[in-house]
């Protein structure tokens, strides 16, 4: 059975590419800026892309135009001094200290990228940190774009994000959506709040179906819980401030995760013996470990002493 494919164009002239480009015989309209074609995705030529699927099996689809100068014309130009790279998640190493405070970001428009329940916080883990929020979903759930923007980052890390898209946004932040079964959406292109981005998924370094979704600033990850409202799904507010103190409150915690020391537990050692060890005390380990002052440690048990 024959759907309708819809074929948006980036700018209007794309459309009337796209339109002369289709394979003749193929039924389509032009309604304002948007292209409603017949057909079954096969037939389609292989110069328009997928861009997105939904459950309700309507493919869009956006002209890949080769012509279009994107990397001149990306958002948020001036705040990132032109850097458009997709080397990195955080290619700016711009400290905290660095960045002005009270800083007000626009964030009318938003979107929710999934609507789900919160299964990990942003913060310290054992011996790393997490910079983002872990949303549950199902396999293929639908991922939505937040806020209107240009995918800077596609890219597969198997021993970290999975699949992984990195939009910048024109009010200066980007976001991070991770561990995706499927990504549809292309560098550099163009695309607006709510539109799919990709499919919900478990690759990567992941241990169940979930969205690890971040907002950062000049690389720099912020809370997602202090922004957005997960049980209402929305934004608390149409804008958000941004200041030192508050947004990257966490960077005492990173400090003192990069100080750290870990000590592999050998024959002979318990909690007394470490402490004197390493200048401590054994009311600080347990605090540090999360343990109480009669557990029993194991050899080859790792603990913190540091």
């Amino acid at each position: 059975m024959k759907k309708t494919i819809i074929l948006l164009g980036v700018f209007w002239a794309a459309v009337g590419v796209a339109a002369q480009s289709l394979p003749e015989g193929l039924q389509f309209e032009v309604r304002n800026d948007t292209l409603f074609v017949t057909c079954n995705a096969d037939e389609l030529p292989k110069h328009v892309i997928v861009q997105a699927a939904d459950r309700a099996n309507i493919y869009k689809r956006i002209l890949n135009d080769a012509t279009d100068d994107l990397m001149e014309d990306h958002p948020a130009d001036d705040l990132y001094n032109s850097i458009w790279t997709r080397e990195k998640v955080n290619p700016y190493q711009l400290p905290i200290d660095s960045v002005r405070d009270s800083i007000r970001i626009d964030c009318s428009g938003f979107v929710m990228p999934v609507r789900g329940h919160i299964t990990s916080k942003f913060g310290p883990r054992k011996y790393r940190y997490h910079y983002g929020t872990d949303i549950k979903l199902q396999t293929g759930d639908t991922i939505y774009n937040s806020w209107d923007g240009q995918v800077r980052i596609v890219r597969y890390d198997p021993k970290g994000y999975g699949n992984f898209v990195v939009v910048r946004h024109p009010n200066g932040l980007e976001t991070v959506y991770a561990h995706m079964s499927r990504v549809l959406v292309e560098e550099n292109e163009h695309i607006t709040a709510g539109e799919v981005l990709g499919l919900g998924g478990n690759t990567g370094r992941s241990t169940g179906p979930h969205l690890h979704y971040e907002i950062r600033y000049l690389g720099n990850a912020m809370n997602t819980e202090l922004m957005l409202d997960y049980a209402n799904f929305c934004m608390k507010d149409s804008v958000y401030t941004i200041t030192k103190r508050n947004t990257f409150y966490h960077q005492q915690q990173l400090k003192e995760m990069q100080q750290a020391k870990y000590v592999t537990v050998k024959s002979g050692d318990n909690l007394s013996v470490l402490a004197r060890r390493y200048g401590t005390t054994v009311n600080q380990l347990c605090r540090l470990n999360g343990i109480k002052s009669n557990s029993v440690i194991r050899i080859g048990q790792r603990l913190r002493v540091r």
